[in-house]
C-alpha cells in the first residue's frame, strides 16, 4: 500500500473562533474522519497556555473527543521522549500563531519534528493559523517591512518546515497591505510559487500536494515568477524597488482550487457545484 502525506490546512491568521468557524470547522471534520486525537502545538504563541486552552475548546465542541496541548518551549524539551511519543496517537497537529522563528529555532530538526514529519509522510493532517502557516513551507519568510508610509520593503527569506516545496507562504496578506513584500520574495527567488492568504481564509492542501482547495471569507492571491521575462532589483542601500515583468498572478476566490504541480487553477465543470 502506498501512503500518502496528510492534508495540510495553512490558515491566514485571525480566522473566526465565535461565527461559523467555518476554516476550524473543515479542519476538525477531516480530523476526525482520520481518527486518532488532535495535538495543539504552542511553541510560536508567547501565551501558551492561553492559546491554547482556547483553541482546545474550540475543536471539542466541534466534536474532536480527544484534545492534546504540546507546549514545548525549549529545544531540550522537543527532544524529550515523552512529547515525541505525544506523536503517535495523533490523526492532526495544529500550530499555532505567534512568531515564526520560535518554531523554526526551537522545533526544527529535533526529535520532535522528525516524528512529526515522519506522521505527516504517513498521513497525519498539519493545520497552522499565521506564524503555523508561514513556517509550512520550504521557504519562510522570516521577517519583511510592508511598504507603508515612508518604510522601505525589506524580506529575509529563511528555511521552513518543508511540507510544501516550491512555495513562500504569507499570511494577514490583503489585510496588512503585503502584497509588495511577497512580490519581492519571488523577485529574488523566482522558482517558487508566492502564496498570500487572507484572514479567515485558508487554503486546504490535498492528494500529498498536489493542489489546494480555498476555503474561509476571502481570497488568496498566487504570484508565480517561473517565467519571468526581466528582473531588475535595486541596490537595497538606495532604493527599495523593483523592476518585474513576466509574473504570474491568480486571485483565488473560495471553493476555487490552484494545481501546485502545473502552476494554474483548475477550473470547475460548467453546473457544478463545487
Amino acid at each position: 500500500m502506498i501512503k500518502r502525506s496528510g492534508d495540510l490546512f495553512i490558515i491566514g491568521g485571525n480566522e473566526d473562533k465565535e461565527g461559523d468557524l467555518e476554516v476550524l470547522s473543515i479542519f476538525v471534520e477531516d480530523a476526525i474522519s482520520s481518527g486518532g486525537k488532535i495535538g495543539i502545538l504552542t511553541t510560536a504563541t508567547g501565551y501558551p497556555e492561553e492559546i491554547g486552552s482556547e483553541y482546545r475548546d474550540i475543536f471539542l465542541k466541534l466534536g474532536a473527543s480527544k484534545v492534546d496541548l504540546l507546549h514545548i518551549n525549549t529545544r531540550e524539551k522537543a527532544d524529550e521522549e515523552s512529547f515525541t511519543n505525544q506523536v503517535h496517537g495523533l490523526s492532526a497537529l495544529f500550530m499555532t500563531g505567534g512568531d515564526q522563528n520560535r518554531l523554526s529555532s526551537i522545533i526544527g530538526g529535533t526529535a520532535f519534528f522528525k516524528e512529526v514529519q515522519k506522521a505527516w509522510q504517513n498521513g497525519m493532517i498539519i493545520a497552522g493559523t499565521s506564524a503555523g502557516a508561514a513556517i509550512m513551507s520550504r521557504h519562510m519568510i522570516v521577517s519583511g517591512k510592508t511598504k507603508l508610509k515612508h518604510d522601505k520593503i525589506h524580506v529575509e527569506i529563511g528555511v521552513g518546515f518543508g511540507f510544501l516545496e516550491d512555495v513562500v507562504i504569507d499570511q494577514h496578506f490583503s489585510q496588512r497591505a503585503r502584497f509588495g513584500r511577497l512580490l519581492h520574495a519571488i523577485a529574488h527567488n523566482p522558482q517558487v510559487i508566492g502564496v498570500g492568504i487572507d484572514e479567515n481564509t485558508a487554503i486546504w492542501v490535498k492528494d500529498g500536494g498536489k493542489y489546494f482547495e480555498v476555503i474561509g471569507e476571502h481570497s488568496v492571491t498566487v504570484i508565480d515568477g517561473c517565467k519571468l521575462s526581466f528582473v531588475d532589483i535595486a541596490d537595497e542601500a538606495e532604493s527599495d524597488e523593483v523592476t518585474i515583468t513576466g509574473v504570474q498572478l491568480h486571485s483565488i476566490a473560495k471553493g476555487y482550487q490552484f494545481d501546485l504541480e502545473n502552476r494554474k487553477l483548475i477550473k470547475k465543470e460548467k453546473g457544478s457545484a463545487q
